[in-house]
């Protein structure tokens, strides 16, 4: 009995090994589409509403889905890059690696700002916002499959 335990433990710590490498390869995804698309930015003037650098941990998600808006607003996807970036923030892996919750209660989701309070910003700045923000939840997501592993 405690060996078919042992085994099944083990089979569920490997799948959540292989989900978090899933998740790992779509942000480093989400990074290039994006570096793509900055490289290819065709009015880098253009006024967005963008997220402030300092998102607290709880308000990830809500500053991911106002990019995706404020992006879907302004270029749509009718590019390439944006069409595919755009996929990549709406991909599954993508929300979930967001939505992981650094917070310690439910309510306190309820102290972020919405999309439209926020300064708007040039597209330059809208840009390498999302991609600061993409980096941490990347580390964040590093991090805690290393704790994860280690113990």
């Amino acid at each position: 009995m405690k060996l078919i335990v042992f085994c099944l433990f083990t089979i569920y710590c490997c799948s959540l090994v292989k989900a978090s490498t899933m998740e790992h390869k779509k942000l480093k995804e989400v990074l290039r589409e994006l570096k793509m698309l900055k490289s290819n930015l065709p009015n880098t003037e253009l006024m967005m509403n963008t997220p402030p650098k300092d998102i607290e941990d709880c308000c990830c998600l809500t500053a991911l889905t106002c990019f995706r808006e404020t992006l879907l607003e302004h270029f749509g996807i009718s590019g390439k890059y944006q069409k595919k970036l755009y996929k990549s923030l709406n991909h599954t892996l993508t929300v979930s690696t967001f939505g992981l919750n650094f917070c310690n209660t439910e309510t306190s989701t309820t102290n972020c700002s919405t999309c439209h309070s926020h300064p708007k910003e040039n597209a330059s700045e809208f840009f390498n916002r999302l991609e600061s923000l993409v980096q941490r939840v990347r580390l964040f997501q590093i991090y805690f499959r290393k704790l994860y592993i280690k113990y």
